[in-house]
């Protein structure tokens, strides 16, 4: 891997060393610079979680991916400069209260000088710098409150989000064993194929900005900036353009809208 490629295609110009304050920088920036996308299940091209290709796609080509390529991805960056980290896997919750399976995630621990960082380049809307990994502390990001719990659970970890850093949800449940890229295939596939996958049911493409976010979700744009949300509806025809001006990419192959959002334009 092209190490000085990597931060280029982030925008990180300093030298990298394996610390808190670079791990600081490069993580915002990830997230300021390569959305979270699931552009390529829609456009008929597979995802294969392979370092290369996923380095090639991300780093060459300019795109974004989720949260298997993203923080696949990151991973490599972060080994390269010789930072001590490993992949770990989660579980998504959702509204009925349950978590999804083992592998439906992958996120980062990083270690510094035995303090370890919970890194997450690859959930979409979550936080923008590394959390430190200590248990029932309050921890407040540029614009949301978020903590680390131990689950009732042997070996799980729960990380919790808040608006007001009083009412805490769920975000996704953990253990810290490292993992390889390959146990996540059988997840990768789910995500690209089954019709019950979120992945499968709509086309998402969002990236941070310092002052909110922008969203491609469904025929909808979204821009929320400063708290305010503000979004429209658009026509399948006006996706190549928003792509290009607002997310930098220019897909090789037609973007296919599922039948039930193609009823909305």
């Amino acid at each position: 891997m092209d190490v000085n490629k990597y931060l280029d295609r982030i925008h990180v110009k300093s030298i990298i060393k394996p610390d808190l304050e670079t791990l600081r920088l490069v993580h915002h920036q990830h997230l300021y610079t390569i959305p979270f996308e699931n552009l390529d299940i829609h456009s008929g091209r597979k995802i294969i979680l392979d370092k290369e290709k996923l380095i090639h796609k991300i780093i060459d080509e300019e795109r974004g991916g989720f949260c298997y390529e993203l923080n696949g991805a990151f991973y490599e960056l972060l080994k390269a400069t010789n930072f001590n980290v490993k992949r770990i896997s989660a579980g998504v919750y959702s509204k009925g209260g349950k978590f999804s399976p083992d592998f439906d995630h992958m996120a980062l621990i990083v270690n510094l000088k035995d303090e370890h960082f919970l890194a997450d380049v690859g959930f979409g809307d979550s936080f923008i710098e590394p959390i430190r990994f200590q248990l029932d502390i309050i921890q407040k990001d540029l614009k949301d409150y978020f903590r680390i719990t131990k689950s009732s659970e042997d070996d799980y970890f729960i990380l919790s989000r808040s608006a007001d850093g009083i009412e805490f949800i769920p975000q996704y449940r953990f253990t810290t064993a490292e993992r390889e890229l390959s146990e996540f295939h059988e997840m990768c596939v789910y995500h690209q194929t089954s019709p019950e996958s979120h992945f499968t049911q709509k086309v998402i493409c969002s990236i941070a900005v310092p002052d909110g976010r922008i969203s491609l979700s469904d025929l909808k744009l979204i821009i929320t900036k400063n708290g305010n949300k503000d979004q429209k509806d658009i026509s399948e025809n006006e996706i190549p353009s928003i792509l290009k001006n607002h997310f930098n990419i220019s897909l090789q192959s037609r973007l296919i809208i599922p039948p039930d959002l193609s009823k909305k334009s």
